[in-house]
C-alpha cells in the first residue's frame, strides 16, 4: 500500500470535522492492524486529533462496499436512535452525508471510531469467556427485535444457505481434478449420509412463523469481541460487514463451532478433536440468558441443532472447495482443505454423539 494513498485516504475523514472549528491533523502516522483476514485495517494517529480505525473494504469478497456500508450505517444509528443499549464503533463521515472514501484506483476506504484500552482474542480459553461471547452477540440480535430487517442488504447472497452450500457440493462431485475423488469418497458419503439436515433446514426456511429471520452477525467468533484492559469486560461487538437477516442457527452455530471444540479447525490430530462440555453448556446458557424471550418455542426446541446445521455447512464448503481445486479458501498445502473438511465431519460427529448422551438427542 502505498503511504500516498493512506494518506489522502486519512486525511479525507480528518478534514471532516463536525461541531468544531476547522484545524489541521498535523503530523499523521499509520500502524496496521492484524486479525482482520478480509479487509485491511490501520490505527490512524495525529498530533492534533482524535485517531481513528481505517479500512479498506476487500471488493473481491464485497462486490458491493456500498450495500455493507449501508447496513453498518443502518443498524448503528437505529442502535443509537432507539436506545438499545447496545454499543458500536461509531462511523466517520467525510461531510453530512458520506462515509466511504472512494480513491483514484477506485479502492473503497471508511473510518471508524478507535476504541482505546481494549484487546480481543482469538480462542476462547475459559467457559466465562464464551459465555460473554454468546451473551454480546445475543444481545446484538435481541437489540433489533423491533427493527425491520427489509432494511438491510444482502452482502453475500446465500452466506449460510444450507440448501445452496449443498448444491455446490453436488456440483464439485463432477469435478475434473480426478486425483482427489479416492481419497474423498470416504468422506463424501458420510456428507451425502446427513443430507436430513438439508431437509430440517428447508422447514425452518419454510415456516416463517416459527423461525423468523432476524438481524444475525453472521462472523459470530470471539474474535470480532472487544475485551475491556481495565476489567476483563465486554466492551462490543465488531466487524459488522456480513450483518443481514438470518435464522436463529448461525450466530449461536458459529459460536458451538468455533469455542465449544479442542481444537480448531486446521487441526490434524483428529483423535484431539471433542466437544467441550462446560464451553458447549456456556455458550447456551450465554445465548438464551439474552435471547430466550425472545426465541418461538420451534427455536427452543431446535437451539441444540444450531451448531450441526454450521458444522455440516462447514465441512460442505470444505469438501466442494477441495473437489473445485481450492478456489475459495486459502491453503497453505495442497491437501488442507480435505484436512479441514475431515476435521469438521469429525467435530459433527462428536457433537451428534454429545447430544445424545449429554441432552438424550437422537439426530
Amino acid at each position: 500500500m502505498k503511504e500516498i494513498t493512506l494518506l489522502k485516504a486519512a486525511t479525507a475523514f480528518y478534514d471532516y470535522t463536525p461541531d468544531l472549528p476547522p484545524h489541521e491533523a498535523g503530523a499523521i502516522s499509520f500502524t496496521p492492524l492484524q486479525g482482520g483476514l478480509i479487509n485491511r485495517s490501520w490505527l490512524v494517529q495525529s498530533e492534533l486529533k482524535v485517531p481513528f480505525l481505517l479500512q479498506q473494504i476487500n471488493t473481491h469478497v464485497f462486490s458491493s462496499p456500498e450495500d455493507v456500508q449501508h447496513n453498518y450505517i443502518t443498524i448503528s444509528q437505529y442502535a443509537e436512535f432507539e436506545f438499545t443499549g447496545l454499543r458500536l464503533p461509531y462511523p466517520k463521515y467525510l461531510n453530512v452525508r458520506d462515509s466511504l472514501y472512494i480513491d483514484k484506483q477506485g479502492n473503497y476506504w471508511r473510518a471508524f471510531e478507535y476504541i482505546d484500552n481494549a484487546f480481543s482474542v482469538s480462542i476462547a480459553q475459559k467457559p466465562a469467556q464464551a459465555k460473554a461471547t454468546a451473551k454480546t452477540f445475543a444481545k446484538f440480535t435481541a437489540a433489533f427485535e423491533e427493527f425491520n430487517t427489509g432494511l438491510l442488504k444482502t452482502v453475500i447472497p446465500d452466506f449460510h444457505n444450507l440448501s445452496f452450500r449443498h448444491r455446490q457440493f453436488l456440483e464439485s462431485l463432477n469435478t475434473e481434478l480426478y486425483e482427489r475423488m479416492p481419497k474423498a469418497l470416504p468422506l463424501i458419503e458420510e456428507l451425502k449420509n446427513r443430507e436430513r439436515y438439508i431437509h430440517f433446514y428447508e422447514l425452518i426456511t419454510e415456516s416463517p412463523e416459527n423461525f423468523p429471520q432476524r438481524v444475525m452477525h453472521h462472523d459470530a467468533k470471539i474474535a470480532n469481541v472487544l475485551f475491556s484492559k481495565k476489567n476483563g469486560k465486554v466492551i462490543c461487538p465488531v466487524d459488522f460487514d456480513t450483518v443481514m437477516p438470518g435464522y436463529f442457527f448461525s450466530d449461536l452455530g458459529d459460536m458451538v463451532r468455533s469455542m465449544a471444540c479442542s481444537v480448531d479447525e486446521n487441526n490434524r490430530d483428529f483423535n484431539r478433536i471433542k466437544i467441550r462440555s462446560a464451553f458447549y453448556k456456556a455458550i447456551l446458557d450465554g445465548y438464551r440468558s439474552v435471547m430466550g424471550k425472545y426465541l418461538t418455542d420451534a427455536e427452543k426446541k431446535y437451539i441444540h441443532y444450531a451448531g450441526l446445521l454450521m458444522i455440516y455447512m462447514q465441512a460442505l464448503r470444505y469438501m466442494a472447495d477441495y473437489l473445485n481445486g481450492d478456489i475459495y479458501y486459502h491453503t497453505a498445502y495442497p491437501e488442507q482443505n480435505f484436512n479441514r473438511a475431515k476435521n469438521q465431519l469429525v467435530l459433527l460427529q462428536r457433537l451428534e454423539e454429545f447430544l445424545q448422551k449429554e441432552y438424550n438427542i437422537k439426530v
